[in-house]
């Protein structure tokens, strides 16, 4: 067992956040309304679930800042505060500059524990300061070269109105201030994905057009020995974050899952996604069959591997009512040999995830979107939260409620109750949720569209009132929200409490009430593994 799946193991059983999130990342060209879009789930069972607000600000020559490491909060220093700064709604700055993440770990020697900045505060000091996508490559550089970079290997996604960028960087052990990186435009047309597992293999050197990389990240690899072979022919996945089973069987794989959702094509990789064949390796983008609307997009978060090998509503570990979660760890053993769960897009410790669209056609205001939800992928409802905003809707808040502080009134909460209640019986009660899920999507798009015209009249009357208009939208929709979610909570816990399915009957007192069981086939199961323990033994009477 080699020190990289090893190092998967250890993370995995201890609960970090780290190797845990997934990225899509989707160019103009392969979207319905020539938005470029970013996908992105925060998953982590130490993490809660809000929307992050920062509004802009001015500061004098001499302001400096702290820096909090985003996974643990400790302080890990201070930086020089800009000038001035954007304002940021969760991911999206106010120019409709997006950055998400995924992290791959990569060499564990090469992380700098000294260094001053982490990978999370290099995303939201980034959007603060940086106002398209190449802006935000250099300032990143910038920072990590000026401060040092703390964290382990990251994947970052990177977009704004018109280009999407991935960018893998990692930082260089200690004595050595800053990281090597490479970053690659995605060609227009097609998307690309990440999963916490490092992507960028060979690049080209000499187009700084299609790809930017730090001026020593192949030197750099030669002097620690990752690699001694041509330099044009130099990969930095392979140098810097080597492919082992646990990153194809636990990353990769879900890169593989959403490709072949969108090309049929990519069905021909599950081998190299179970990690079954390593060297066939999936490609860093693709082409989709058809292009992408917010809908498609949503739906592509909630993946979980269905209609695969993989399909996490087939095998035991699914019980009686095909659930599509697995109680962590992801390993155990049993007689001295570790087995393990599945992973996929769609998991119950995401805190956020969001779809954000940046539109070039529209004022930045109104142009910038994120289709925001908290908890499960699968059962949370991804609501409209324009750029524009001066206002987080209360629920969503910083502030609201804490991962050990329930509020009824905290989106997170509101969520998790109804999704942790399902897990009990999931086979009967999500179709409810999909239903009242689908129903408010369907209307939140249908809203936006109309969205389009009227707030381009606001903005051609007075421009002042966009962030007004856009904040009482995202707001009302976000009350919409959650008081239809409470609602369903009330609902389902009353029909489903006790393991019983029960139904109103229109003038009786007593409802109807049906209890289903297991189920045949789970049934099976219990008579296939205790053979005649229960079996029913009928007493004669004399």
């Amino acid at each position: 067992m080699n020190k990289k799946y090893i190092a998967h193991l250890i993370l995995t059983l201890y609960g970090s956040s780290l190797l845990a999130c997934t990225n899509f990342l989707i160019t103009r060209g392969a979207t319905e309304d020539s938005s470029t879009m970013i996908l992105y789930s925060a998953d982590s069972h130490l993490m809660y679930g809000e929307l992050y607000f920062r509004p802009p600000a001015s500061y004098s020559m001499g302001d400096s800042v702290d820096v909090y490491d985003w996974e643990t909060g400790n302080r890990l220093g201070r930086i020089a505060q800009a000038g001035s700064t954007y304002k940021v709604v969760g991911n999206m700055n106010e120019h409709q500059l997006v950055i998400a993440e995924t992290t791959f770990g990569g060499r564990p020697e090469l992380r700098d524990s000294t260094g001053g900045i982490d990978y999370g505060s290099l995303i939201y000091f980034t959007l603060q300061r940086a106002k398209t996508a190449r802006e935000a490559i250099q300032e990143m550089d910038r920072l990590v070269s000026q401060y040092g970079y703390y964290s382990l290997g990251e994947s970052f996604s990177i977009a704004d109105t018109r280009e999407v960028w991935i960018l893998e960087m990692i930082g260089k052990g200690l004595g050595n201030k800053g990281a090597v990186w490479v970053a690659r435009r995605i060609p227009d047309g097609y998307l690309s994905g990440h999963a916490n597992q490092s992507r960028i293999t060979t690049f080209p050197q000499h187009d700084p057009e299609i790809c930017l990389y730090s001026a020593d990240v192949i030197r750099f690899a030669q002097e620690r020995g990752y690699y001694n072979g041509d330099p044009d022919s130099f990969s930095f996945r392979d140098a810097y974050a080597p492919l082992d089973f646990a990153g194809a069987r636990w990353c990769e794989a879900r890169v593989w899952s959403g490709f072949r959702r969108m090309n049929a094509e990519m069905s021909v990789y599950e081998d190299y996604a179970m990690g079954e064949n390593l060297e066939h390796t999936l490609p860093l983008w693709i082409k989709p069959d058809k292009k992408l609307g917010v809908k498609d997009a949503l739906e592509l978060l909630r993946d979980y591997f269905g209609g695969t090998k993989m399909d996490l509503t087939t095998d035991v570990g699914a019980g009686p009512y095909q659930c599509i979660v697995r109680w962590r760890p992801l390993t155990w053993t049993v007689d001295s040999v570790t087995y393990f769960n599945e992973r996929s897009i769609s998991t119950q410790q995401t805190a956020f995830s969001f779809v954000s669209q940046s539109r070039n056609w529209l004022p930045d205001a109104m142009g910038g979107l994120l289709w925001f939800g908290v908890d499960d992928t699968y059962s949370t409802v991804y609501t409209p939260m324009y750029c524009g905003m001066n206002e987080i809707p209360r629920g969503y808040a910083e502030g609201t409620g804490g991962l050990m502080e329930f509020d009824p009134q905290a989106a997170f909460w509101i969520f998790n109750q109804v999704s942790n209640f399902a897990y009990t019986r999931y086979r009967d009660m999500i179709p409810f949720i999909r239903h009242l899920q689908d129903s408010l999507e369907t209307f939140y798009i249908q809203k936006v569209k109309e969205n389009d015209s009227r707030f381009l009249e606001y903005y051609r009357n007075n421009p002042q009132t966009l962030s007004r208009e856009t904040t009482n939208f995202s707001i009302r929709m976000a009350e919409n929200t959650l008081s239809e979610w409470q609602g369903l909570y009330r609902f389902l816990f009353t029909r489903f409490m006790d393991g019983n399915c029960k139904e109103t009957v229109p003038g009786q007192r007593n409802p109807k009430l049906d209890q289903p069981g297991y189920g045949e086939a789970w049934y099976r199961k219990i008579v296939e593994e205790t053979g005649d323990s229960y079996r029913f033994k009928a007493t004669e009477n004399h």
